[in-house]
């Protein structure tokens, strides 16, 4: 069977195996390896090739120590220029693979536009690479780059170090700023998934160009505490730059960065406005992720050496060149061994089945060699001076190192093992005495409630002024057969006061919120509140209204002709309103109800200057169109208010002391009226102020209740104690200054015993004189006939002079006026002078209080009788 020609070189190593069971320096033999990478100090590359070179060169140095059979190969390492330019570094790696020898495995790669370019090419050639400084995160899609491998950590394997560090001080807010570019924003991409996978909240993902100005000043308005960071060393400068002069720095915040091979890179920063001592201020605490160039533990790996051992020699080399140190001379060490390894196993893996196969002539494919190499480098595992060398899916399972900027310092505080997912921090962590940032400002949700203190306060007047209210109820009731108090109408009063003591008791139950009782309760009460003072204020105004209503129809009637209201058609009145009421608010309740509700404010920071921040609330009772229906209700209210407020005016001047209490009524709506357009406006424009409206409403309501209840029974009080009104029945004296004025009634004097009684008889007695007078007067300005007219009705209801009687000559002529005061009053009884009397005073007392009184008393038989005689009539 003929052998392909182009694997003659896998049979010639077969049979150079068979015969080399010792290593010696004379029978080691060299497997060619194409080394691709740039000479240049180009940007982001740098001389990385003459930089990692030594570290090679020690690697095959200690692989030449191995025993059998490492020791029998030796690796020929062709190198090429990539130049980091796309097609120079092609054209190179095409020249290479043409002008032979042929290779099995390329090693190296540092630009990822170059290797990017012949990765992507490789299954093709049926090769593998395997590179050491390459960290892009888009070698990892292997449907793309399936024969790719790299010794170095990805980008993207320091995401789950990362979002371990991050979990372990329990943040759960970060915010991402990233500068602009394919590179950033594959990474940026595999960061946000990651981190919403680990349920971590992104606050904000910024990204900027140039200038990073507006993407931090965003991060601060959105409060983020924790910033993961996602950019270049030559731009670190402007960040940290801008990011002090908004003080996004010190023990507030948290950076979270890559980390640059230079070191000190914020001295001598001219190209931003910040000198060198504010740029290490403001990254002052930062942490630096990054993998692990060289593994801390002391622990001897593959070579025989530890990291440290290493270490030493590979800078001897260094400076023995003169040459500068890289960060990835351990990678490229540990790549000749994971090179060397791979390429034996293939050849132990050839030789044995060739050696125990049944086909002479074994032979294998480069499809088959190259998978064969590829298997073999994915299961290779050792410990070396980067620590433990691992792949999964050609990607380096690694340590990534953490380290704190300390005064200046780079400070190792822990490393993340991704092969077993552990994260470790060691004590070298410093914070400020607070401890770690938090991830945002500590936000305190605040209830806006009523003062414990003002809320007392308010209680105890509330309860003070009910039992006010329960003593004047008990003083009504008990007296409500006396005349004074059953002239008032003591049914209404009653009235006015349960609505008073209704109105108190929503004081009580408006100042309870969520500081005081259950969420449940909250609801009830929103439900309870407005039938109660609806309610309330109903029955006290209502029945003020239905009182004023009464003296105003009584008092105001043009017609002089007797009205009679009784109480009964007052309690029909308040009745009415009361069911406008209970129609309105069952309405209300059925169509929109009241529910608890929660009304969010603005988030401010302590006036104190802590770190915390205060979000307060308010609790309601609201409907989903509370508008209207207030709107509804306050428009009833409205139009009764107006219009007792009118009907009180309008009886200003109407004053019967024992008979009705008419002014204080008035006063009383004026009061009521006055503290409801007080307290209405102003608890609406205070709802974000409860202890304020919480004290608008209250006093509002006692002085209003406190007020009417005062204004109303405190007279009455006065009045029944009285001695005048316990000896005489008060006898109603009306007058007036002027003759467009109405007539005003007080009661008789305070006056005891028979000679004031005289005294006050004879007072009567001049009055009716004077009336007279005045009568003789009007009967001259008439028809200047001085008679008086005899014109009485049967119905005794009233009495009228007009001048077609005075006319028609249906008067008597008058006495003579040139009588002397004694012979008037022995003519004062005549049935002539009763007669005249009467025709005068019956209206007035009709229009003033012959109503309240019930009209002339039938016992008055004779006018001779003296008045302070015992048979006298009142």
């Amino acid at each position: 069977m003929g052998v392909p020609g182009d694997l003659w070189k896998v049979l010639v190593l077969w049979g150079l195996l068979e015969h080399w069971p010792f290593c010696s320096s004379q029978g080691r033999h060299t497997l060619p390896v194409l080394w691709i990478m740039p000479f240049t100090d180009d940007p982001g590359c740098g001389n990385i090739t003459e930089a990692t070179l030594p570290a090679v060169h020690l690697a095959q140095q200690h692989l030449r120590k191995q025993p059998a059979p490492l020791c029998n190969y030796e690796l020929e390492i062709h190198l090429v220029n990539s130049q980091c330019d796309n097609a120079k570094g092609l054209k190179a790696f095409f020249d290479a693979i043409c002008h032979g020898p042929k290779y099995f495995i390329i090693f190296g790669g540092v630009c990822p536009s170059v290797t990017s370019i012949i990765a992507e090419s490789l299954q093709g050639w049926n090769l593998v690479q395997l590179s050491f400084a390459v960290t892009a995160a888009a070698f990892e899609e292997k449907g793309r780059y399936p024969h790719f491998f790299r010794m170095v950590p990805s980008d993207n394997a320091l995401h789950p170090a990362v979002i371990q560090f991050v979990r372990h001080y329990n943040w759960n807010r970060v915010g991402i700023l990233t500068q602009d570019g394919q590179g950033f924003t594959e990474v940026q991409r595999d960061l946000r998934k990651g981190l919403l996978w680990a349920q971590i909240q992104i606050a904000a993902t910024q990204s900027f160009i140039y200038d990073p100005s507006a993407s931090l000043r965003m991060l601060k308005e959105k409060d983020v505490r924790i910033i993961i960071g996602l950019f270049k060393e030559s731009t670190a400068a402007r960040i940290f730059c801008g990011a002090y002069h908004l003080g996004m720095f010190s023990s507030r915040y948290q950076w979270i960065i890559p980390r640059w091979n230079q070191r000190d890179w914020w001295v001598n920063r001219g190209t931003v406005n910040c000198s060198s001592l504010s740029l290490l201020k403001a990254v002052e605490g930062s942490i630096s992720v990054d993998f692990e160039p060289l593994s801390s533990k002391q622990t001897r790996g593959i070579s025989g050496m530890t990291p440290q051992e290493y270490q030493r020699e590979y800078d001897m080399l260094c400076v023995g060149k003169g040459v500068t140190s890289s960060r990835f001379h351990g990678f490229a060490y540990d790549g000749i061994w994971v090179i060397t390894k791979a390429l034996v196993r293939v050849l132990e893996a050839v030789t044995h089945n060739d050696k125990y196969s049944k086909h002479r002539n074994y032979t294998v494919s480069d499809e088959e060699l190259s998978q064969m190499l590829i298997q073999a480098m994915s299961e290779t595992t050792f410990l070396g001076v980067t620590g433990q060398v691992m792949f999964r899916n050609g990607e380096r399972m690694g340590i990534i190192r953490f380290t704190q900027l300390q005064d200046g310092r780079e400070i190792q505080v822990g490393e993340y093992n991704t092969i077993e997912d552990r994260l470790e921090l060691s004590k070298n962590m410093r914070f400020t005495a607070t401890g770690p940032p938090r991830d945002r400002t500590l936000v305190l949700r605040q209830r806006r409630q009523i003062n414990i203190v003002v809320y007392s306060i308010l209680s105890a007047v509330t309860i003070l002024a009910v039992l006010m209210a329960s003593s004047f109820l008990f003083f009504n009731m008990k007296h409500r057969h006396h005349r004074v108090i059953k002239m008032s109408s003591p049914f209404i009063n009653n009235l006015i006061i349960l609505g008073g003591m209704l109105s108190c008791s929503f004081i009580i139950l408006l100042g309870l919120d969520g500081s005081l009782i259950s969420d449940g309760s909250f609801e009830t009460l929103c439900t309870i509140r407005p039938w109660i003072l609806t309610i309330g204020y109903t029955m006290a105004f209502g029945a003020m209204f239905a009182k004023t209503w009464r003296v105003h129809a009584i008092f105001k009637n043009v017609q002089l002709k007797k009205k009679v209201l009784k109480d009964l058609r007052l309690l029909v009145v308040v009745g009415g309103m009361l069911l406008i009421d209970v129609s309105i608010l069952t309405c209300w309740h059925i169509i929109d109800p009241l529910r608890r509700t929660v009304e969010e404010y603005r988030t401010e920071p302590d006036s104190n200057g802590n770190d915390i921040a205060l979000h307060t609330f308010v609790e309601r009772c609201e409907s989903a169109h509370m508008s209207t229906w207030l709107a509804i209700v306050c428009s009833y209210k409205g139009v009764l208010m107006v219009l007792g407020c009118f009907l009180s005016w309008e009886t200003q001047h109407v004053s019967i002391a024992v008979l009705n209490d008419s002014r204080y009524i008035g006063w009383s709506v004026y009061n009521v009226g006055i503290m409801s357009l007080i307290g209405a406006p102003a608890s609406f424009l205070t709802r974000e102020l409860p202890n304020v409206q919480f004290c608008v409403v209250a006093l509002a309501i006692i002085i209003a209740t406190t007020g009417t209840l005062c204004l109303l029974f405190m007279p009455k009080l006065l009045l029944l104690n009285a001695e005048s009104v316990s000896q005489f029945p008060g006898f109603p004296f009306c007058q007036r200054k002027m003759e467009a004025e109405p007539w005003r009634c007080s009661s008789a004097p305070n006056t005891s015993g028979l000679e004031e009684l005289h005294n006050y008889n004879q007072l009567l007695r001049k009055r009716l004189l004077e009336l007279d007078s005045e009568l003789e007067e009007i009967n001259m300005q008439l028809g200047n006939i001085p008679v008086p007219c005899n014109l009485l009705e049967s119905s005794a209801e009233y009495v009228v002079i007009t001048h077609a009687d005075v006319s028609a000559g249906k008067c008597s002529t008058l006495p003579e006026a040139t009588k002397t005061d004694d012979d008037h009053l022995r003519d004062i009884n005549s049935p002539e002078r009763i007669q005249r009397r009467l025709s005068v005073q019956l209206p007035i007392l009709h229009h003033a209080y012959l109503l309240s009184i019930g009209g002339v008393n039938a016992s008055l038989t004779s006018p001779t009788t003296p008045l302070g005689s015992p048979a006298a009539s009142p």
